[in-house]
C-alpha cells in the first residue's frame, strides 16, 4: 500500500517542544489538506476533546526560537496569531474531529512516525546504557590500556635514524 505522504516528510515536521514531541498546526493542516484555520476551528468547536497534554498554544518566545532555528515562518507571510502544538496524543484525537478519507489516512502515517521516532529513541538509550556499562566495566583497567597503547604506538613508529655504524672487524 502506497503512502498518502512519506513518512520522513512527516518526520521533518515533529519538533521538541517542552519536553514533547508535537506536530504544529500549519504542517497538521497542509498534511490534512486543510486551511489551518478551518483545522483550529475544527478544534475549537470541541476543546473538550484536547486537553493541555494534547494540545498547547505555543509562547512568543518558543514561537520565535522555531522561526529562528528552522528559518521558517517569514514575518507577515503568515498568520499573525501563535501556532498551536499538538502532542501524539493530541494528533490522535484529531481523526474524530476531522472525519475526511484524507484525514483517516494521514493520521494513519503520522501515528507510524511518532511510533518510529520512539524506537529510534529506545535504541540510542538502550545503546547509552551499554556504553555507560562497559565505561563502569572497564573503567579501572582504563590506566593499563592508556599505557598499552602508548607502547604499541611507540612500537610502529619507525626508528629514528641512526647514524652509519662503524663496522667492527677486519675491514678489506
Amino acid at each position: 500500500m502506497k503512502e498518502i505522504v512519506p513518512i520522513e516528510r512527516i518526520e521533518q515536521r515533529i519538533f521538541l517542544i517542552r519536553g514533547q514531541k508535537v506536530m504544529l498546526d500549519r504542517d497538521l493542516a497542509e498534511l490534512y489538506g486543510v486551511e489551518t484555520f478551518n483545522l483550529n476551528k475544527a478544534v475549537k468547536r470541541n476543546l473538550g476533546r484536547f486537553p493541555e497534554d494534547f494540545m498547547f498554544q505555543l509562547t512568543k518566545p518558543e514561537y520565535d526560537a522555531l522561526r529562528f532555528q528552522f528559518g521558517m515562518l517569514k514575518r507577515g507571510a503568515h498568520s499573525k496569531y501563535l501556532p498551536y502544538a499538538f502532542t501524539e496524543n493530541g494528533v490522535a484525537m484529531l481523526s474524530s474531529v476531522l472525519r475526511s478519507e484524507r484525514a483517516i489516512q494521514v493520521n494513519i502515517v503520522i501515528m507510524r512516525a511518532f511510533t518510529r521516532l520512539r524506537q529510534i529513541l529506545a535504541s540510542h538509550k538502550e545503546l547509552a546504557r551499554k556504553v555507560e556499562e562497559l565505561e563502569r566495566k572497564y573503567g579501572k583497567h582504563e590506566l593499563e590500556i592508556t599505557t598499552v597503547f602508548k607502547v604499541l604506538k611507540k612500537l610502529m613508529q619507525k626508528p629514528v635514524e641512526e647514524r652509519p655504524r662503524k663496522r667492527i672487524g677486519f675491514q678489506i
